[in-house]
């Protein structure tokens, strides 16, 4: 989402770069929907749903799994 600081800084270092596709949540409910559902059953999100989190950025990787660290797919932290 662009009103998220992490959002915005994974943006910037994706942008032009092919390997990553970028879906902001927030311009359409079909893609909030998709999201919320990947979050609401995928285990990766358990541990920061638990203290509150919203859970993004999250990364899905080509072969389906999912990670909420940057660095998990070579990009650099906030």
């Amino acid at each position: 989402m662009k009103s998220c600081p992490y959002c915005a800084h994974v943006m910037k270092q994706v942008e032009g770069n092919p390997e990553f596709k970028v879906i902001d949540i927030g311009e359409n409910v079909r893609y909030m929907k998709e999201f919320l559902a990947l979050r609401d059953n995928d285990p990766a999100f358990d541990e920061e749903k638990a203290t509150g989190d919203v859970c993004i950025p999250c990364y899905v990787r080509e072969d389906g799994s999912v990670t909420l660290m940057s660095k998990d797919v070579g990009l650099e932290p906030l």
